[in-house]
């Protein structure tokens, strides 16, 4: 388990103290606590009782238009709560204390591996195995919360990491507008041609460097493209002192100390505004979040392609988003189940995801249902279906790398800003993996 320091580290800044021993109170057997999917029809129960559903606002739209499409189909009626991200921690703590959480939760899928071990979820493996298509499934988001065996989660909404370059900033920088980089050191290159512009506001590339959810998303893939990793298999001790993530950090770093490499404010960003600045058009060529990248398709500036390694040809992505699980308080484990059912679906992927230019999170529904789609949402997708990317998995994973001043948010502050130890600072990031 967790221990209680180590929690309160995690949460600074994000939950209030007296939410945060409710969720290192529910027990770390990874029981499922009461409810139980015992008996359920395959299916599920579809007799028009109202389910609860949580989850965070980045993934808003999405869920939204899972929910509608469900309600618009089904007897039974989700109510769909929005948790602002950065509440979200401390509202399940207090919910899972009270036991008060909601029929379904959905949540980051690298904060998964801690709820299910905390006995957050409903155990479901039996109807999860039953799942005729659970090989087409995102396996990221069922491994992520899977305890001992047994599993409690399946994939809700997928969000992949991406390479994104506007086309007419690499027009005027002289650039070929529609090849973006395929190597790290193509896209040093990239971003530098961009900065050489000397446009007011405009830079070469952007880093949220005080968010390590963002961080992790854009420099992770990079080494997993190489074939090298950031942890070892048990997610107990980091491996990032590795040549492929020093390639990375010196490119950033070459980047920070060129005039107009990194957007103004890159250090000081915490997530808040991660986005903006590409998308309102003021840098050359950055890692994005899939999920956001629907509003760019409305144009033609943009272009999109996976995310390189060090070496040229090798790409990866980060296989992000949320999974969802049944949680240990539901009074509707059957209802539930038939909403989780649903989703996993070819026809329910396609309505609410391909049909939205969403990444779905079947397989066979990214390889069939998107043939008229944008050709850059067939690239993304195409990242998915080769097998390249990836999900960690950590019961510390928040602690060490996503919170606020972890240790692997100090390790880039010091490599690209600073003159770090990257040794010793993947020490320290397995310190804090290996309490757990």
């Amino acid at each position: 388990m967790v221990s209680f320091n180590k929690l309160t580290r995690t949460l600074a800044g994000i939950a209030a103290a007296a939410l945060i021993v409710p969720l290192a109170a529910c027990g770390g057997s990874g029981n499922g606590g009461t409810a139980t999917a015992e008996g359920i029809p395959a299916k599920g129960t579809d007799d028009g009782t109202e389910i609860t559903l949580w989850t965070r606002s980045p993934l808003e739209r999405q869920a939204k238009n899972v929910v509608e499409a469900y309600n618009k189909s089904h007897k039974n009626q989700v109510k769909l709560e929005i948790i602002p991200n950065d509440d979200m921690e401390g509202k399940v703590g207090g919910a899972s204390q009270t036991d008060s959480l909601p029929d379904i939760l959905a949540g980051d899928v690298v904060r998964i591996p801690y709820w299910a071990s905390e006995g957050i979820f409903t155990d479901i493996t039996k109807q999860i195995d039953g799942l005729d298509n659970k090989a087409d499934l995102q396996q990221g988001h069922i491994e992520a919360g899977t305890v001992d065996g047994a599993e409690y989660t399946l994939p809700f909404i997928t969000d992949v990491s991406v390479m994104v370059w506007n086309k007419n900033l690499y027009k005027e920088a002289g650039l070929d507008p529609e090849q973006g980089p395929k190597s790290i050191d193509q896209f040093v290159e990239q971003a530098k041609k961009v900065a050489a512009l000397n446009k007011d506001g405009v830079a070469g590339s952007y880093l949220a460097g005080q968010s390590g959810g963002a961080l992790v998303f854009d420099l992770f893939p990079s080494v997993w493209a190489d074939g090298e990793s950031v942890m070892n298999k048990d997610g107990s001790e980091a491996t990032l002192d590795n040549d492929s993530m020093k390639g990375v950090l010196d490119a950033y770093k070459e980047l920070a100390n060129t005039t107009n490499g990194l957007g103004a404010g890159s250090k000081e960003e915490t997530g808040a505004t991660w986005t903006a600045p590409f998308a309102n058009g003021k840098i050359g060529v950055m890692p994005y979040p899939n999920t956001s990248t629907t509003a760019l398709f409305d144009a033609e500036k943009d272009g999109v392609a996976p995310i390189p390694g060090t070496k040229e040809g090798k790409t990866s992505t980060f296989l992000g988003g949320d999974a969802m699980g049944i949680s240990k308080d539901s009074k509707h484990v059957a209802q539930a189940w038939n909403f989780l059912y649903w989703l996993m679906q070819s026809d329910a992927q396609k309505e609410v995801f391909a049909d939205q230019g969403d990444t779905a999170s079947n397989i066979q529904t990214l390889k069939t249902a998107y043939k008229d789609a944008d050709p850059r949402i067939q690239t993304i997708n195409s990242v998915i279906i080769d097998g390249n990317g990836q999900t960690p998995k950590s019961p510390a994973f928040n602690e060490a790398f996503n919170a606020a001043g972890s240790p692997w948010q100090l390790l880039v502050q010091n490599a690209v800003w600073g003159s770090g130890d990257l040794k010793a600072d993947n020490k320290a990031v397995t310190d804090v993996l290996s309490a757990q």
